[in-house]
């Protein structure tokens, strides 16, 4: 009987695309229900299976209080925060599970509670207070990129910012730049390795050009240089590196995923006060299809 639960098991899911308008465009995500008897290997084997930028696993359902306690797994590891996985996981618990189809839930992930409200269309996320980590010297990207000092935007610096993942952020001088970047691949992970804080590392190029903000983020995973459609948790640390550094009130869209044909549009609508940072993330998502998962 045991043998026959532990390897007949069927576990439903859902396919989403997130921080799109449409269909087959942003950043895919899959969405696994009724995950409380799964370990987390089997999560992780599942997670790489699936080959998505992340998957999420749905541990404990609150629908009377509309909370949610929810494991994010990349293809290579788990991840504490994650921004498009929290905002498409919301969108199938509020729109596909929650009978009541609630305005606001809670996900809880190992950073803690995160808030989540829908309006319309849109769903937003409140990040937590940011971490502003290390400042690097622009001459260190000739060292594994194509880039120069005259590439670089020289109203910000180059650094490490964390809202419970961390990104390095780069300022390019304008568009064609960012469309330009080349990494080398080991020479990326070594800088990474050896200058970044936290497990987590990945370089977040943006630019801000006329005040249309487009971003790029590269890493290196499963000894790949991987780029991401559009990744929520950079956006926050890119909003609370905007708040510190340009502007104290932030209503704009952030453009990512065009260089890998995946338009991604991440809304930004922050404000900083009195060294308080109220950082909020939004998105639309695209539902795709659903099925049942064979452990």
């Amino acid at each position: 009987m045991e043998s026959q639960k532990k390897y007949g098991m069927k576990i439903p899911f859902y396919i989403v695309d997130v921080f799109t308008e449409k269909k087959y465009a942003g950043n895919q995500l899959a969405v696994f229900l009724e995950a409380d008897s799964l370990s987390g290997k089997a999560m992780q084997k599942m997670a790489r299976e699936i080959n998505f930028a992340e998957s999420t696993f749905i541990t404990k359902l609150d629908s009377e209080n509309s909370v949610a306690e929810i494991r994010i797994f990349t293809p290579e590891h788990e991840m504490k925060f994650a921004g498009h996985p929290i905002i498409g996981t919301s969108w199938v618990l509020m729109n596909k599970i929650f009978k009541n189809q609630p305005g606001k839930i809670a996900l809880m992930v190992p950073i803690g509670e995160i808030p989540v409200r829908q309006t319309k269309d849109l769903v937003w996320l409140k990040a937590a207070q940011p971490d502003f980590l290390d400042v690097f010297m622009k001459e260190d990207f000739a060292s594994f990129s194509n880039l120069s000092v005259t590439d670089f935007d020289n109203r910000f610096a180059v650094q490490e910012v964390s809202t419970g993942s961390a990104f390095v952020m780069v300022p390019l001088k304008d568009k064609e730049t960012l469309n330009a970047v080349k990494l080398d691949k080991d020479k990326t992970a070594a800088w990474l390795k050896a200058k970044c804080k936290t497990e987590h590392r990945a370089l977040y190029f943006f630019c801000l050009e006329n005040e249309v903000l487009t971003s790029r983020m590269l890493c290196i995973e499963n000894n790949q240089l991987i780029e991401d459609a559009a990744t929520g948790s950079a956006s926050t640390c890119l909003q609370a590196f905007l708040l510190k550094y340009h502007t104290s009130e932030i209503k704009i869209v952030n453009n990512q995923g065009e260089y890998i044909h995946r338009d991604s549009q991440i809304y930004f609508d922050g404000r900083l006060a009195d060294n308080h940072f109220d950082i909020n993330i939004g998105g639309k998502t695209q539902f795709i299809a659903k099925g049942e998962w064979e452990v």
